[in-house]
């Protein structure tokens, strides 16, 4: 019997890090956690260091108090250490789970390493998907999508050329708004945007999931992990969030991905790539009905859609400005600093407001970022 995969764990506190430590906990002889991260949850990530024996560890923000370490593991504090621990030398494999921007250098770093990456981190490629790919292809390594519905695509396409693909279809379950007045959105509170019917997330998703920037930003991602243009990505509203993701073939043959709605499907298939084991959940009872129908999207109801769709399309860095104003504006949101609609007004005026730039240094990169986030967080002042 081979010996178990080595695998580090980037944002393990997290509600992606629950779904990876799930499938930990059935298949441990076939994997082996080396190495664990979070932003802040110091308490919980010790935890998880004691549970599965984990030698290493890393917190972005050091812990305000002292906290009891487990003998055998090494806590590293600080951003570098998440570089660090993505490059870790005994690790076969790289879950990049954490939210946000802070996701691409140590996406990066793990893939300049040699590393498979198992990418739950759609900024990462968003904001430096020609850099990142690139990296895979230079440094021999892989990309494992996890997303749900990217993974979907990936079982769907199985080593198809790119040539056999004519479209891929992503699928959204429209939120818990898919059904409300347009007129009743401005009144939204920050527990009803919270109130996703059928996933359970953290929140800065589950509020893109509410506003469908996630799908956009989804979209975006497609386009560099499957090296598709933008007029072949579609967007379908899919309420019961069974099928994850169609591909559409050149012949017409149309293949979709099907599972319940949980992550644990996605990141077994993942983690596990190329093999298949039993799952931690039990999969769809076609005995009973289900329903799988579908309809286009809104994009009045979802103006963040529109405006991921036109960064896509305008390219170079207008994805980036898209995603660091969507970040500043759901933060503002959370904080109950501005409505549930000027989320899309923020992106809005900052794209609006931003000179894109093609780049392709990381530097740049940070930099374009940081001066997108600046400008969305005038706009914030000025109605707030």
């Amino acid at each position: 019997m081979s010996s178990p995969k080595k695998l580090v764990l980037l944002g393990a506190t997290g509600s992606i890090g629950d779904s990876t430590l799930r499938v930990l906990r059935k298949h441990p002889d076939k994997i082996k956690l080396t190495g664990i991260s979070a932003n802040k949850q110091a308490d919980k990530l010790l935890k998880i260091a004691e549970e599965f024996d984990v030698p290493h560890a890393s917190l972005a923000h050091a812990p305000e108090q002292n906290i009891s370490v487990p003998s055998s593991t090494q806590l590293n504090t600080g951003s570098k250490s998440l570089e660090e621990l993505a490059a870790l030398d005994e690790a076969d494999i790289v879950v990049v789970a954490v939210v946000g921007a802070v996701g691409l250098l140590p996406t990066l770093s793990a893939l300049k390493a040699g590393k498979d990456v198992v990418l739950a981190n759609k900024e990462s490629l968003v904001i430096g998907g020609n850099i990142i790919t690139d990296a895979a292809k230079k440094y021999g390594a892989k990309i494992i999508p996890a997303d749900s519905e990217h993974n979907a695509v990936f079982q769907c396409i199985n080593g198809q050329p790119r040539r056999a693909i004519e479209s891929i279809v992503l699928t959204a379950s429209g939120g818990p708004f898919r059904e409300s007045p347009i007129s009743n959105l401005a009144d939204v509170s920050i527990e009803q945007a919270l109130n996703h019917p059928n996933w359970s997330m953290g929140k800065k998703i589950t509020i893109d999931s509410a506003t469908m920037a996630n799908k956009g930003l989804e979209l975006i991602e497609a386009r560099w992990l499957f090296d598709v243009s933008s007029e072949q990505l579609e967007v379908v509203i899919h309420p019961s969030s069974i099928v994850h993701g169609i591909v559409r073939f050149v012949d017409g043959c149309c293949l979709a991905q099907m599972t319940p709605p949980s992550m644990t499907f996605a990141m077994q298939n993942a983690i596990l790539f190329p093999d298949r084991h039993e799952s931690v959940e039990t999969s769809l009872d076609f005995s009973q009905p289900l329903d799988l129908s579908f309809t286009p999207p809104s994009l009045e109801r979802y103006p963040c859609l529109r405006l991921a769709q036109n960064a896509l399309e305008q390219g170079k860095s207008a994805p980036l400005v898209f995603n660091a104003a969507n970040e500043v504006a759901v933060d503002a949101f959370l904080m109950n600093r501005i409505g549930f609609l000027d989320i899309s007004r923020i992106i809005e005026c900052t794209l609006n407001d931003s000179d894109f730039i093609s780049s392709n240094s990381i530097d740049d990169l940070l930099m374009h970022d940081n001066s997108s986030r600046i400008i969305a967080s005038r706009h914030i002042k000025r109605i707030a």
